[in-house]
């Protein structure tokens, strides 16, 4: 080998340790830059990592958050109510639910959790399918059970309560594809799947509450028929004002007892509501005891009586019943007689008359 290219090789060696050196050196340089600015404590950041000012953690592990958060009013959310937020939200199941003896539940799945206000904003349409009522219920992603939506608040399921029956007869094979059909609207929009019972078997659950219904369903009525002149709107609505109804619903006046349920209804005879420019005289008016609606009472058929000749009095009117005789003395005992042993069929039945499930099924 000649003395050049010994030469060489030692002028190569030699760069290399310079640069080894130099990296060296540009190293320990930066590990002390990042060591005075930032001390060694001796403690982990995340167990007892409180910085001077902050509040101390006591060695506990906190994990990420909002921190303080100023309360909010209550809002609503697509007509739905809503809370401010889910740190507020109730902890516990809502009392409400689908009642299994009137209705028959659709189950919404959904894969990924929704947000209260996106659900409550797409579920406000969902509420009739024909002339059945639908309800909607809700579980969280914390499994709690909600009869209302809440924005704040995720969500794993819906489900949508589907009445079997009402006074417009049992659930047709039409309004339970309606009912479907809106199921897969919403499962489709949030990427759920649905779930319901066999098309058959609800129909025929269908036919049969209405049939109980049917055979507990009853009306009793009076009219109160002019004797010597016709009565105008106002004549009618202030006799009725001071034999104690309540102001105009549905076209009736409801007489309402103390506790706040409607006992029986004024109206029309013609059907036409008393709160319509109607015709301009009215020459009957009848009163209505809605059985299964009404809380049942010992004395139902006696009191509307007791109220419908007072009325009578003020309004130079004959009572008749439903037949168009003369409301005889002592009729009314009778009436309350036969009205007793149909309250006790309809508590014997589960549908207690005035009930919420009473008041659902013979709407």
């Amino acid at each position: 080998m000649s003395d050049l290219q010994t030469g060489l090789i030692a002028l190569g060696v030699l760069a290399i340790v310079v640069v080894l050196g130099l990296n060296w050196w540009q190293d320990r340089r930066a590990r002390k830059q990042i060591q005075d600015g930032f001390p060694d404590t001796g403690k982990d950041p995340l167990l007892h990592g409180a910085e001077p000012g902050l509040p101390a953690t006591d060695g506990v592990r906190r994990e990420p958050g909002l921190g303080a958060m100023a309360e909010a009013e209550s809002n609503v959310v697509g007509g739905i109510e809503a809370h401010p937020a889910a740190a507020s939200a109730p902890s516990q199941h809502d009392a409400d639910e689908a009642d299994e003896a009137c209705e028959t539940v659709i189950d919404v799945s959904f894969l990924e959790p929704v947000p209260g206000d996106e659900l409550a904003a797409f579920t406000q349409g969902i509420r009739h399918a024909g002339q059945k009522s639908l309800r909607v219920f809700a579980e969280t992603t914390d499994g709690l059970h909600r009869a209302a939506i809440r924005s704040g608040e995720t969500y794993a399921s819906v489900q949508v309560a589907v009445l079997l029956a009402n006074r417009s007869g049992p659930l047709s094979a039409g309004e339970w594809a309606e009912a479907l059909s809106r199921s897969r609207v919403l499962a489709d929009r949030f990427d759920g799947t649905v779930e319901a019972s066999d098309t058959q078997a609800v129909l025929d659950r269908a036919n049969k509450l209405d049939a109980v219904c049917a055979a507990l369903d009853a009306q009793v009525g009076l009219t109160l028929v002019a004797s010597s002149r016709r009565w105008s709107s106002g004549d009618v609505l202030t006799a009725a004002r001071e034999a104690g109804f309540s102001s105009i619903q549905d076209g009736r006046l409801p007489w309402v007892d103390q506790d706040g349920a409607v006992r029986f209804t004024l109206g029309r005879s013609d059907g036409v509501s008393l709160g319509s420019a109607g015709p301009a005289t009215i020459g009957q008016l009848s009163l209505i005891l809605d059985v299964p609606r009404a809380p049942a009472h010992e004395h139902a058929f006696s009191q509307m009586a007791k109220i419908a000749r007072g009325l009578a009095a003020r309004l130079e009117a004959t009572v008749v019943d439903d037949n168009g005789r003369p409301l005889a003395d002592g009729a009314e005992a009778a009436i309350d007689k036969q009205l007793q042993a149909l309250y006790a069929r309809l508590e014997q039945s589960g549908l207690k008359a005035g009930s919420v499930r009473a008041l659902r099924v013979f709407g």
